[in-house]
C-alpha cells in the first residue's frame, strides 16, 4: 500500500489521505462524544510525540513520553470535567504531574541543558495538548455534546487549507511571509478565506448549532489564526532545517503539519464561544 502511494503524485496522495482521514474523523465525531474525545486524545498524543521528536533532531532532550503522558492527562481530564463525570477540582492533578518534570530531569545525568529541555517539555504540553483539550470544551457545552460545532470548525479549517493550497498554486505571486515560508502567498490566503466563507455560509444555513454571523466569525478566526499557526510551524521547522514534520500522513507530512492551524485557532474559538454564545 505504501509503495503504491509513493508512486503517486503529491496531489494524488493528498487527496487519498485527505478522504480517508476525513472519513475516520467524521465517523469518530458523529458516533459519540466518547469516540470524539478518543480521537482528539490519540491525535494529541501522536502530534506531541512528533513535536518532541523534531526537537530531538536539533540536539534537544525533552521528556518525550512523560510530557506526552501529562498532555494526554490534560486532554482526558478536560473531557471528563466538561462531561460532568468528575469535579473541576480534578484539574489540580495537573500540578503535581507537571512538576514531576523538574524531578525527572534532576535525576537525568546525561543532559547538558536540563532547563532548556524542561522548557521544551512544557512547550509541547502548552502548544499541542492544551489546544486539543480545548476541543473538548468546544464539543461539550453545558455537558451536552455538539458534534456540528466540532465538525464545522474542522470543515472551516480544511476549507481554508484547501482553498489556500489551490489558489496559491494557481495564482500565487505576492509573498505572504517570505522569510518564514517562501511558498505562501497573499493570493493563497485570499483563496483560503473565500473557501472558508463559502463553508461558513453553508453552515449558517444547515447547521442548527450556531447562527450565521457566529459561523462567519469562527471562519474569520480560523482563517487568520490558522494562517499564523501554519507560519509558526514553518518557523519552527526552518529553525531545525526540515521540510515536513514527518511522513505519517502521505502527501500531508506529519500530524503537526496537518493540525498546526488548529493549535493556534482552538484557544480563540473557545474564547469566542464562551463570550458570544
Amino acid at each position: 500500500m505504501k509503495q503504491r502511494l509513493a508512486e503517486m503524485s503529491n496531489l494524488q496522495q493528498r487527496v487519498i489521505a485527505g478522504v480517508v482521514g476525513v472519513l475516520v474523523i467524521l465517523l469518530a465525531i458523529w458516533y459519540s462524544d466518547w469516540t470524539c474525545a478518543l480521537l482528539f486524545l490519540v491525535i494529541s498524543a501522536l502530534t506531541q510525540i512528533e513535536f518532541y521528536r523534531l526537537l530531538g533532531l536539533d540536539g534537544n532532550q525533552p521528556l518525550t513520553y512523560y510530557g506526552t503522558l501529562v498532555g494526554s492527562l490534560i486532554v482526558a481530564l478536560t473531557f471528563l470535567v466538561e462531561k460532568g463525570f468528575i469535579n473541576e477540582q480534578a484539574y489540580y492533578l495537573i500540578c503535581p504531574a507537571a512538576n514531576m518534570i523538574f524531578l525527572i530531569k534532576l535525576y537525568k545525568k546525561k543532559d547538558a541543558k536540563p532547563f532548556t529541555n524542561i522548557g521544551f517539555t512544557f512547550l509541547g504540553i502548552i502548544y499541542v495538548a492544551v489546544p486539543f483539550a480545548l476541543m473538548n470544551v468546544i464539543a461539550l457545552r453545558g455537558g451536552q455534546y455538539h458534534p456540528w460545532i466540532v465538525f464545522g470548525c474542522l470543515l472551516l479549517l480544511w476549507a481554508s487549507d484547501i482553498g489556500a493550497y489551490f489558489a496559491g498554486t494557481k495564482f500565487g505571486r505576492r509573498k505572504l511571509f517570505e522569510r518564514v515560508s517562501p511558498k505562501k502567498s497573499w493570493e493563497g490566503s485570499v483563496g483560503g478565506a473565500i473557501a472558508a466563507g463559502i463553508i461558513a455560509l453553508l453552515l449558517g444555513i444547515f447547521s442548527p448549532e450556531l447562527t450565521a454571523w457566529q459561523w462567519y466569525s469562527i471562519g474569520a478566526i480560523i482563517v487568520v489564526t490558522g494562517t499564523y499557526g501554519d507560519l509558526v510551524e514553518s518557523l519552527f521547522k526552518r529553525s531545525i532545517a526540515i521540510k515536513d514534520s514527518g511522513s505519517s500522513i502521505p502527501g500531508h507530512g506529519g500530524f503537526l503539519d496537518r493540525f498546526d492551524g488548529l493549535l493556534l485557532a482552538a484557544p480563540f474559538i473557545v474564547t469566542f464561544l464562551k463570550i458570544f454564545t
